[in-house]
């Protein structure tokens, strides 16, 4: 059975005891407040990686984090419940179209101005969206569906997708796939339509993590 991905939002009361959770390869994102994970000190819009079990605790404030985590097929998720926490699943998906081989995970988030597009395009591999702001909408397999601030989507990288930012302000999500490892450090977005490829890219790019992992069994 092919490996799942899976996207949790965490939220941690400055009260909450030590939050544990076993070794996955896992990127976490600090949507608001902050954390110390594994001993280091996030605060909003920082990020720990790694495939290490992890020891979490809120800041003073609190802190919601979103969470990616990729298990192997068949594993049941790691929703926390503990005094002080809010978590839950929102959003997972069978890798049907995971690639062969070494693998790679990265993390990044892609800005978009207004009304900025992404044209007909390819990844080559699947991945996980979630809106941090703005609006988008994400036409593939003959539908067009729109998202807004913390709704997450599922890409196969597999099928062709065209994105449009919303008109009146600026778009960003925050977005984990899996891909070749041969791609470190390398694009994995690919043009359906030769004639695209003339036009310009407005997006723009922060990577948070892009690093080798073992594939889950």
């Amino acid at each position: 059975m092919p490996p799942i991905l899976r996207l949790y939002e965490d939220t941690l009361t400055s009260g909450a005891r030590e939050v544990t959770l076993p070794a996955l390869a896992r990127m976490i994102f600090v949507v608001h407040g902050a954390a110390v994970i594994n001993g280091k000190r996030l605060a909003r819009e920082e990020t720990w990686h790694g495939e290490a079990a992890v020891r979490m605790v809120a800041g003073e404030e609190g802190v919601t984090l979103w969470r990616y985590e990729l298990s192997a097929g068949g594993s049941t998720g790691l929703s926390i419940v503990a005094p002080g926490v809010r978590s839950r699943e929102k959003l997972s998906a069978l890798l049907d179209t995971i690639p062969t081989g070494a693998l790679l995970m990265r993390g990044d988030s892609v800005a978009f101005p207004p009304g900025g597009c992404a044209y007909l395009h390819r990844h080559a591999g699947p991945g996980i969206r979630c809106l941090i702001e703005g609006g988008i909408r994400i036409d593939t397999h003959g539908r067009s569906t729109s998202y807004g601030p913390g709704s997450p989507w599922y890409e196969t990288g597999v099928d062709p997708v065209f994105a449009q930012a919303a008109a009146d302000r600026p778009t960003r999500f925050i977005r984990v796939m899996i891909l070749p490892r041969e791609l470190l450090g390398k694009s994995s977005f690919r043009f359906v339509n030769e004639e695209d490829k003339a036009k310009p890219r407005v997006q723009q790019y922060k990577v948070f993590v892009d690093a080798p992992i073992e594939t889950p069994r």
